[in-house]
C-alpha cells in the first residue's frame, strides 16, 4: 500500500475506485466499504484509493476537543487499512482553510481533477464538505455531472446493532470491550512504551509492564481488570491488564499495566501492544496486599479461561 501525505504526489491510475472518510477504528462498516472497493477493482482491472484526513477535523475545529478521543491512532489506522488490501491512501492535511471547501468544490478539485475516479464508494450515512453539508443526493447529482459511478454500502449490523465509531467509543467507555470488539471486527488495542513503575506487582508475584501512551487523543477505556493478549516484538502472549488508579497502594495516577503469563524478561523501553478481550472485574481497594495477591490469582485463572475459549 502506498501512502501519500500530499495529494499532488498522487499520479492518477486506471479505473480508480475511491472512498473518503476519517475511518476512526476501521470497524466492520469501514471494512465493508474497503472490501467492496477491492472486489470491484478486481472485476474492472482498477486500483483502490482511500482519501482520509489528518489531523482529525474535530481537533482542528475544536469540536468538543476536551473530551475528544479516538479508537485508533493514525499509525494503527493505516496498518488496519493496509490489511484490507487497499492500494493507495492519500492523507489530506485538514486545516481551517480546507474546512471551508464546499462539498461540490471538494469533489471537483480533489477527487475528479486529482484522481479521475471510475467509481466512488461511500457508507450509508456519508456526509462531506463544508459543515458536512454534502450528502448522498448531492453525490448522486455530482456523479452524473462528472461522469463517475456511485455506490453506497448499507449499514453493517452486528446482533441488530448498526456499527458506528460512536457506538464503539461508548462501549469502550463503559468497559464493554467484548461488544466493542464485535463491532470492530478485531480486538481493541492500546500500544505504548514500557516504563518503570513502583515494582509493586513483582512483590505481589505478578510483575507488570507499565505503559506510557504517546498519543494523547487515544481512547483509554473504563478502569478495571481485563483478560488480554499482549504482543512484544511480534510474539503474542496471554495475560491480564489493569487500567486504573491502584487504590490499594494509594496511587492517584491513572496507569495501564500488563501482566504477561509465562514471561520473565526485562523489557523497559520496548513497545508493547495490549489487545483487550474481556473485562473481568472493577478495580477495588483491598484491605491488604495479601488480599490483593489472592484476588490477582483468581483473576489469572479467570483470564486464562476466557482466553483459552476465545
Amino acid at each position: 500500500m502506498k501512502v501519500y501525505n500530499d495529494i499532488n504526489q498522487f499520479q492518477p491510475v486506471k479505473n480508480a475506485i475511491v472512498t473518503v472518510g476519517t475511518f476512526d477504528g476501521v470497524h466492520l462498516g469501514h471494512q465493508a466499504i474497503f472490501k467492496r472497493m477491492v472486489d470491484d477493482a478486481k472485476k474492472i482491472g482498477g486500483q483502490t484509493v482511500v482519501i482520509t484526513f489528518y489531523p482529525h477535523p474535530r481537533m482542528v475545529l475544536n469540536i468538543d476537543s476536551q473530551h475528544l478521543r479516538f479508537i485508533t491512532t493514525q499509525e494503527q489506522k493505516l496498518r488496519l487499512i493496509e490489511k484490507t488490501g487497499i492500494d493507495h491512501v492519500i492523507i489530506i492535511e485538514f486545516t481551517r482553510a480546507f474546512s471551508r471547501t464546499s462539498s461540490e468544490e471538494f469533489i471537483r478539485q480533489y477527487i475528479v481533477e486529482k484522481i479521475k475516479p471510475a467509481r466512488l464508494v461511500v457508507g450509508y450515512d456519508h456526509h462531506f464538505g463544508k459543515n458536512r453539508m454534502g450528502d448522498f443526493k448531492l453525490l448522486y447529482d455530482l456523479s452524473l455531472k462528472y461522469n463517475f459511478k456511485l455506490e453506497r454500502i448499507p449499514a453493517q449490523d452486528v446482533e441488530h446493532i448498526a456499527v458506528s465509531s460512536t457506538k464503539i467509543r461508548k462501549a469502550l467507555e463503559a468497559g464493554d470491550v467484548h461488544k466493542a470488539n464485535k463491532l470492530l471486527g478485531y480486538e481493541y488495542t492500546i500500544c505504548g512504551t514500557v516504563v518503570h513503575g513502583n515494582a509493586m506487582g513483582r512483590k505481589l508475584g505478578f510483575p507488570t509492564a507499565n505503559l506510557a501512551i504517546d498519543e494523547q487523543y487515544k481512547l483509554i477505556h473504563a478502569t478495571g481488570v481485563y483478560a488480554c493478549r499482549i504482543t512484544h516484538k511480534g510474539i503474542k502472549y496471554q495475560g491480564m491488564s489493569n487500567i486504573g488508579f491502584r487504590p490499594t497502594v494509594g496511587s492517584e495516577t491513572l496507569t495501564i499495566e500488563a501482566h504477561l503469563f509465562d514471561f520473565d524478561q526485562e523489557i523497559y523501553g520496548d513497545e508493547l501492544c495490549i489487545s483487550f478481550v474481556e473485562r473481568i472485574r472493577d478495580e477495588h481497594k483491598f484491605d491488604s496486599l495479601e488480599a490483593l495477591s489472592h484476588q490477582l490469582e483468581k483473576d489469572r485463572i479467570k483470564a486464562l479461561s476466557i482466553l483459552n475459549h476465545s
